[in-house]
């Protein structure tokens, strides 16, 4: 919140990609600073004195520039990526250090012969499409150094959660039972601090083996209140037993959401 607080001097136009780590459009800025480059530099000193953590910034004339950028220095630095740079500077790099080339498409455009940013650049449009769909005309235009993508301020939230991972594997279901109250009293400090409110409670479990199991429950109407989020979270966790392995981690999520204020509360009803 301290962060996204000392972004929001600078520009409203903020596309949050995770906790610690945004896109700012400041085109328009609010300080009227002509450069993009001082902007990045004042918000890095800032979170410093505020915050005492250090923060990485790119700053481009797209996002998928910028975000290169901002990994090009990490953990502490700042990199400026202008536009007579940006597409020699693609060509330049492994394809698996693009933002949306994932480990399983980096490794099929490797079995293609397309290990930098050079390679990708020599394919044609339609052999992309090809070989990864709807993503093929994105990786096309990347690979110049082109990313059309606005920044969008706002993006609509699907879920809120909390989750814990263990130090030792978790057996019994009152040890389960202890570790996921402070995990749902979490998350409901999330929903009062936010004002989100949602209707289906989804439980996820991680076991030893990292295999992943959830379970949910969808509403008629809100969780009202902490009370009934802890009975739906406990009672999704006792229709997993019995449990021939251990459990790493568990975790509650509630999805279906909208604001506080959309509407009054009705009575909840329960469906499985």
């Amino acid at each position: 919140m301290q962060t996204r607080a000392i972004f929001a001097e600078h520009t409203p136009i903020i596309e949050p990609l995770s906790l610690d780590e945004a896109y700012l459009d400041v085109t328009d800025n609010l300080e009227g600073i002509a450069s993009a480059t001082e902007i990045a530099e004042r918000i890095r000193a800032k979170i410093r004195s505020d915050t005492g953590l250090t923060a990485s910034a790119g700053v481009s004339y797209n996002k998928f520039l910028a975000k290169l950028a901002s990994d090009h220095r990490k953990p502490d630095g700042l990199f400026v990526i202008i536009p007579a740079m940006g597409p020699a500077f693609v060509e330049t790099l492994t394809v698996s250090r693009f933002p949306g080339v994932g480990p399983v498409t980096a490794a099929k455009m490797n079995r293609l012969g397309i290990v930098t940013g050079a390679d990708l650049r020599a394919q044609p449009q339609n052999f992309l499409r090809e070989q990864f769909g709807k993503a093929g005309p994105y990786f096309y235009w990347i690979s110049r150094g082109i990313d059309d993508r606005p920044v969008c301020a706002n993006r609509i939230r699907k879920s809120i959660g909390a989750e814990k991972t263990f130090s030792r594997d978790l057996i019994a279901l009152e040890d389960m039972q202890a570790e996921l109250r402070p995990i749902v009293d979490k998350l409901w400090r999330l929903c009062e601090a936010t004002g989100i409110q949602g209707r289906t409670v989804t439980l996820k479990v991680k076991y030893a083996d990292f295999q992943i199991m959830t379970r949910c429950r969808s509403n008629t109407d809100i969780v009202q209140d902490h009370g009934n989020l802890m009975r739906v979270s406990l009672d999704l966790l006792a229709t997993l037993f019995p449990m021939k392995k251990g459990v790493r981690l568990l975790g509650i999520s509630l999805s279906s959401l909208r604001s506080e204020k959309a509407e009054a509360p009705r009575q909840m009803t329960l469906a499985l």
